[in-house]
């Protein structure tokens, strides 16, 4: 007959029992995470995020466009034989420039010939009006 005795069961090499003989869970190895390729990937990632340097491909296409669309103009304008200042104003150029200067000259016309009439209009005044007027609201009582 067999003797009963109270060790626990012999275990395959590498498992880790508790006191009460349960086998301890043990973390899975996760191939993802352990993969070479993927490690120097972060590391490099890492890397260029401490340098600054942006490895994504960020912008959206049209961000690009956009960037690319603003460079030509830019080099367009630089390398102009036309390019022409309106108005003293750099910048200012063809129909849009000379839109704005009509519309200066006009408001200057328009504050000169103001001025003119409030000096036409003072020369009409008679003084002897004035003094009569000034007389009369000294003369009234106020009423509060």
């Amino acid at each position: 007959m067999m003797s009963m005795t109270s060790s626990p069961p012999a275990t395959p090499t590498g498992v880790q029992t508790d006191s009460d003989g349960l086998i301890l869970p043990k973390k899975l190895i996760n191939p993802c995470m352990e993969n070479i390729d993927r490690k120097e990937l972060h590391r490099e990632l890492k890397f260029n995020a401490r340098v600054g340097k942006s490895v994504l491909n960020q912008k959206s296409e049209l961000q690009r466009a956009y960037d690319k669309q603003k460079e030509r103009h830019a080099a367009a304008e630089q390398h102009s034989p036309d390019a022409e200042i309106v108005g003293g104003i750099p910048g200012l150029k063809g129909e849009l420039g000379r839109v704005i200067m009509e519309r200066a000259q006009k408001h200057e016309a328009a504050a000169k010939n103001q001025d003119q009439e409030d000096a036409e209009d003072r020369q009409y005044v008679n003084p002897e009006y004035l003094n009569v007027r000034a007389k009369l609201r000294t003369a009234q009582p106020t009423n509060h």
